[in-house]
């Protein structure tokens, strides 16, 4: 999958399109991305996904705007798992939130990547003042010689698939019903940095992985599986977010003992598999006392795992 920053002035070949932020890749996602595909396929043109950095939210109200399910890195990642062949990724900033509805027809989507078909979800709205629409789409396409498809809501259990909706029951601990919408179980992944070692201080050592400035849409301590080091997937608890009793700095952090591997990762890339939600994150007395508490959650870890052994096969 090629990945490019913007869009050309003038495209060399015709594609068909989707428009979007995909944060996290749900199942509503899926769908949408197999049309395109599958078009694309049928039209012998590439399957091309236009989306933004930032999210337009964490540009207008940075104070406001949701946890991200995804960094940009993950997301490219799963629209390659996807069979997209190429993503161009529109920087949101000032100039081009202040574009017109017309000119982003005219100048990115005719001239910059000549669609020859477009897919959309079906809230979908752009340009300055979110004035552009379906039915401006439509109208554009008779125009400029393109089709238009809105991708219907797709429901998962009764509930519209959706990014707010996966951010909901992360944020309940519904690890089960974020899976559902997913497709798969909520992960995230990072580099593993040098920490302050206090887990080592304390008999369980964790991997630190790196979360840069992303404000993460779950926390607490999690039966995890974790995949991108040696062994195959492993088991581990994980415990994301502030971590009050050993530090009141306030920054989110996500830290993972591993219960069954030790060796030397830093500079690693893995992916932590968030299975199971054990306990909300609390402060207390003393670090003995935390480390009681570790103790007691590795083992509801493991007997977790012992019951679900499949978690570790991939």
């Amino acid at each position: 999958m090629q990945v490019f920053r913007g869009f050309p002035e003038q495209a060399k070949e015709a594609c068909v399109l989707t428009i979007g932020n995909f944060d996290g890749l749900h199942r509503g996602h899926q769908a949408l991305l197999k049309q395109l595909t599958d078009k694309a396929g049928a039209l012998g043109v590439p399957a091309v996904v236009l989306t933004f950095e930032p999210h337009p939210r964490e540009y207008f109200a940075p104070d406001k705007a949701p946890a991200r399910l995804a960094s940009l890195r993950e997301k490219l990642q799963l629209l390659a798992t996807s069979g997209v062949d190429r993503v161009h990724v529109c920087r949101f900033d000032a100039r081009f939130s202040a574009q017109s509805a017309s000119s982003f027809i005219e100048d990115v989507l005719v001239k910059g990547l000549a669609v020859r078909h477009l897919f959309i979800g079906d809230d979908f709205r752009f340009g300055a003042g979110r004035k552009g629409d379906f039915a401006m789409l439509q109208a554009a396409g008779r125009d400029f010689g393109f089709g238009v498809e809105s991708m219907p809501t797709l429901a998962v259990a009764g509930e519209r698939a959706s990014s707010s909706a996966v951010r909901s029951a992360l944020a309940d601990g519904d690890l089960e019903h974020a899976a559902q919408l997913l497709g798969r179980p909520y992960s995230i992944a990072g580099r593993v940095v040098h920490g302050d070692k206090i887990g080592r201080q304390l008999g369980f050592p964790t991997l630190n992985i790196q979360l840069k400035h992303r404000r993460p849409p779950l926390s607490g301590v999690f039966a995890v599986s974790v995949e991108g080091l040696e062994g195959g997937r492993l088991a581990g608890v994980a415990n994301v977010g502030v971590r009050p009793t050993a530090t009141d700095a306030g920054r989110a952090r996500l830290e993972v003992h591993l219960l069954n591997w030790s060796g030397d990762c830093y500079g690693a890339h893995p992916r932590i598999h968030f299975l199971l939600k054990i306990r909300d994150e609390m402060k207390f007395a003393s670090l003995d006392e935390l480390k009681t508490q570790i103790a007691r959650d590795a083992d509801t870890a493991r007997d977790w795992f012992a019951l679900n052994p499949n978690c570790l096969l991939g």
